[in-house]
């Protein structure tokens, strides 16, 4: 099983925003009883590679201001789900409409974290339970 995780860098602090992050962290959830995770890499986020300087501070809370029907925001935020189509789930604290919809369209479920922990590796031990 893949999971994804947004992260700002190699430290693999965990981004607050996943539309907005430059990274996806891949991790690998294998064992039975003993299950552990290893990490496969990072991926850049497309719907972001081409912002110089990206002005979101992703532990902020960001708003979609882009009107339901805008197709250049819509294909974006496909392009970000493109990216990590063959994981099974994403890891969320926040994350848009659009991202849940183009999330769904590929196959990848939202696991949502609502916990305190900055470092991706920590963030899925607390949700290894939620994996199935």
């Amino acid at each position: 099983m893949k999971i994804a995780v947004p992260v700002i860098d190699e430290s693999l602090k965990m981004a607050g925003n996943a539309g907005h992050t430059p990274y996806f962290a891949i991790f690998n959830l294998s064992g039975g009883m003993f299950k552990s995770f290893t990490l496969e890499g990072l991926r850049a986020n497309p719907k972001v590679a081409d912002t110089e300087d990206h002005p979101h501070n992703h532990d902020e809370h960001h708003t979609c201001d882009h009107d339901a029907d805008d197709l250049d925001h819509i294909r974006a935020h496909d392009t970000m789900a493109d990216a990590i189509e063959d994981c099974d789930y994403l890891v969320v604290k926040m994350a848009c409409k659009n991202t849940a919809k183009s999330m769904n369209n590929v196959g990848v479920k939202l696991q949502k974290y609502n916990g305190n922990e900055a470092l991706a590796p920590k963030i899925l031990t607390e949700l290894i339970t939620q994996f199935k």
